[in-house]
C-alpha cells in the first residue's frame, strides 16, 4: 500500500477517533480572534452562562452549571438543527458563531415571550425514561434508556446510537427537542451506550447496538412495541453504526439457544447526521482527496506521527492481525458496500454544502473532512442508481423532509 492510502486510511478511521469536537472549536476562535486579551477559559465560562440562559434543558443533570459535554453536546445539536450558524462553513463551531447564535436566539426568544398567548406552548425539559439503564449485557456501558410512548396501539421505535468518535459520548446526548416531538408522534424512543474502542476494538461497537437492538425486540410485548416498525438515528460513529445495521443483511440466528439473538437486526428506516459512509482508503481518497487542494495529506494525521505508523494503528482500530485483515474488517461496516437494493430508506444531513472552502488553518481541516457532506452525496449516488430512497439535507439543499423527526415521523406511522 502507498504512503497516501495508508494515510487515506488512517483519515478514514483514525481522525474519527483522535480529535476534539470542542478543543477544534477554541482553536478556531484563537484564531478568528487573533491576540485577543479576553483569557479563553473566561470565553468558555461566558459561553456555558450564555447556554444555561438561552437554553436551560442543556443543564441535563440540572445541577445549575453547564459542564463541559455539556457545552459540547448543545454545540453539536445546535449545528444539527441550524448549520446555517456555521456562519464560515468550515463544519466547526466556533466561540464567535456560538454566541453571535445564542444572541440571537436569546432574542428571538424575548420575542415570543412579549407575544405569548395563553395558548402558546412553552419549551418542554427531556423527559425521564420509562425505564433507564437497562442491562443489555455485562458491560458497564452495555445499557440503554427507553421512553414509552402513550398507551394505546403498540407503538414505533427509533433507536438513538451517540456518536463521539467511537471513544466518547453517551446515550445523555439525545436530542431534547427530538425525543419529546417523537414521543408526541406516537414513537417510542431508545439510548443506547456501547464499549469504546479504546478497551473494544471494533467493531465491538457494532455489535453492541445489534445487540440492544435486538434485546429490544425480545421485549416488546412487555413495552407495547410494534417490531416491524424500528428505526435508527444518530450521528458521526454513531451514524456509522446505524447504517451498518440498516443495510447489514439480517443477522438474526434462529437457530440460537440465546432467544435475544432469535430477534430480527432488520430496520425500517434510517437517520444520520455528518456520517462517514466507508472507511475505505480507495473511497476515501477519491472523495476528499480533491478537497484538500494539493495539501498535504500527511498534515491531517499529525497527533500520530512518531507515536505509531498508519499501518498499526488500523489494525488495532479494527482488530486485525495484519493489515489485509484490518482492511476487510473495515470495508464489511461501511455503507457505500454494504446497501443493496432491498435496503431501507435514509435521511443525511451535513453541517456544510459540497461548494465549502477548505478551513485554511490545518488544525480545523479534520472535524471538516471527516463529516464532509461529499461522503453522503456518494452513498446517495449509489442508492439512486438502485432505486433506493435517500434524502440528503446541507445548506442550501432542498429537500423532502426538514428535519430527520419529520422523517422518522413519516416512515413509522404509515
Amino acid at each position: 500500500m502507498n504512503k497516501f492510502l495508508q494515510l487515506a486510511c488512517l483519515v478514514a478511521c483514525t481522525l474519527l477517533i483522535s480529535t476534539s469536537a470542542p478543543a477544534r472549536a477554541q482553536q478556531k476562535s484563537r484564531t478568528e480572534n487573533g491576540n485577543s486579551q479576553k483569557p479563553l477559559a473566561q470565553e468558555n465560562t461566558a459561553i456555558k452562562e450564555l447556554i444555561l440562559k438561552v437554553f436551560p434543558q442543556a443543564d441535563r443533570n440540572r445541577d445549575g452549571i453547564i459542564s463541559d459535554a455539556e457545552e459540547a453536546a448543545a454545540s453539536r445539536r445546535a449545528l444539527e438543527r441550524f448549520p446555517q450558524a456555521d456562519r464560515d462553513k468550515d463544519g466547526l463551531f466556533s466561540n464567535a458563531e456560538k454566541k453571535a447564535f445564542l444572541d440571537a436566539a436569546s432574542r428571538r426568544s424575548q420575542r415570543n415571550q412579549s407575544n405569548d398567548s395563553p395558548k402558546r406552548k412553552t419549551r418542554q425539559p427531556a423527559r425521564k425514561p420509562s425505564f433507564a439503564n437497562v442491562k443489555y449485557g455485562q458491560h458497564e456501558r452495555q445499557v440503554f434508556d427507553i421512553w414509552l410512548a402513550k398507551p394505546g396501539k403498540p407503538a414505533p421505535l427509533a433507536i438513538y446510537i451517540h456518536g463521539g468518535g467511537f471513544k466518547g459520548g453517551s446515550k445523555e446526548n439525545l436530542n431534547a427537542a427530538d425525543l419529546n416531538r417523537l414521543l408526541e408522534a406516537g414513537i417510542s424512543v431508545a439510548a443506547i451506550n456501547y464499549r469504546y474502542v479504546a478497551t473494544h476494538p471494533l467493531p465491538t461497537s457494532h455489535h453492541d447496538a445489534r445487540r440492544a437492538l435486538q434485546h429490544m425486540r425480545s421485549r416488546a410485548g412487555e413495552w407495547n412495541i410494534d417490531k416491524d416498525k424500528v428505526a435508527a438515528f444518530g450521528g458521526s460513529a454513531g451514524a456509522q453504526i446505524c447504517m451498518w445495521l440498516a443495510f447489514s443483511e439480517e443477522m438474526a440466528r434462529p437457530e440460537s439457544s440465546d432467544p435475544i439473538e432469535r430477534e430480527s437486526t432488520r430496520l425500517t428506516c434510517v437517520a444520520t447526521a455528518g456520517g462517514q459512509t466507508s472507511n475505505g482508503a480507495e473511497f476515501w481518497k477519491k472523495t476528499v482527496g480533491p478537497l484538500l487542494e494539493n495539501r498535504n495529506i500527511e498534515s491531517l494525521v499529525q497527533p500520530f506521527k512518531g507515536e505509531r505508523d498508519p499501518e498499526k494503528i488500523r489494525m488495532m482500530m479494527w482488530n486485525g492481525k495484519t493489515l489485509q485483515e484490518a482492511n476487510q474488517t473495515a470495508s464489511q461496516h461501511s455503507a457505500i458496500n454494504l446497501v443493496t437494493s432491498d435496503d431501507p430508506p435514509i435521511f443525511m444531513s451535513y453541517g456544510m454544502s459540497p461548494t465549502a472552502s477548505l478551513p485554511k488553518d490545518p488544525k480545523r481541516i479534520r472535524g471538516w473532512l471527516i463529516h464532509h457532506v461529499n461522503l453522503g452525496i456518494v452513498l446517495k449516488e449509489k442508492m439512486d442508481a438502485l432505486k433506493l430512497e435517500s434524502h440528503l439535507k446541507f445548506p442550501g439543499s432542498k429537500t423532502k423532509y426538514d428535519s430527520l423527526v419529520n422523517f422518522l415521523s413519516d416512515k413509522l406511522l404509515k
